[in-house]
């Protein structure tokens, strides 16, 4: 969790910002773990056409790595994004 998401629990006692730290842990991870599955579910479907050998074929490997490249980049650049309208927002006082 960053510094400026604890700067917001000032005004709590230890014990219930460690509480709510270890909240928004888990649930960064679970969202982390959701856009891996996402990435993986839908390259996996775009891509993957054949299942006659262990391995994939090149072309499929190649579709993959493009997929996960595209995904990658986008979630990057949506989080940017939300990260500058967030800086922009005007905050409650």
């Amino acid at each position: 969790m960053d510094a400026s998401m604890m700067a917001g629990l000032d005004g709590l006692p230890e014990e219930d910002k460690q509480k709510m730290a270890s909240m928004i842990d888990q649930l960064q991870l679970r969202d982390s773990l959701r856009m891996y599955n996402s990435l993986v579910e839908r390259c996996f479907v775009d891509c993957v056409d054949t299942f006659t050998r262990k391995t994939l074929q090149k072309q499929e490997e190649t579709c993959v790595m493009r997929c996960a490249e595209k995904f990658l980049k986008h979630t990057m650049r949506v989080g940017m994004r939300f990260a500058e309208l967030n800086q922009n927002a005007p905050t409650q006082d």
